[in-house]
């Protein structure tokens, strides 16, 4: 496994229930901030096999983009997350603050 790979994982990993993140905030936290759409892959293809809470990630908007937007919604609901109608939420509210020098990998 890649280490940017691994870094990802342990990003997702460590969101604590209530929160989110967007794609490009854990790419940049994994050490690669232009590496959004390898955030994506790994969670396509990682999510099930290593249990990543792949709900709790959202694009910079705050929008739900998984194709499965009525299962991520209820997830996020599960937590106290609030979703409006257009399947967006606040990142003021809900964003998780950590940043790169946060993650000792």
């Amino acid at each position: 496994m890649q280490p940017f790979t691994k870094n990802v994982i342990a990003v997702l990993k460590n969101i604590p229930s209530g929160k989110v993140m967007t794609y490009s905030q854990v790419a940049a936290c994994a050490g690669s901030p232009r590496g959004a759409r390898q955030v994506v892959r790994i969670l396509h293809t990682m999510s099930e096999k290593y249990n990543l809470p792949w709900h709790r990630i959202v694009n910079v908007k705050g929008e739900i983009t998984f194709k499965n937007a009525a299962q991520q919604k209820a997830l996020l609901e599960s937590e106290e997350i609030i979703i409006s109608d257009s399947l967006t939420l606040n990142l003021e509210d809900y964003q998780y603050k950590i940043g790169p020098m946060d993650f000792d990998f």
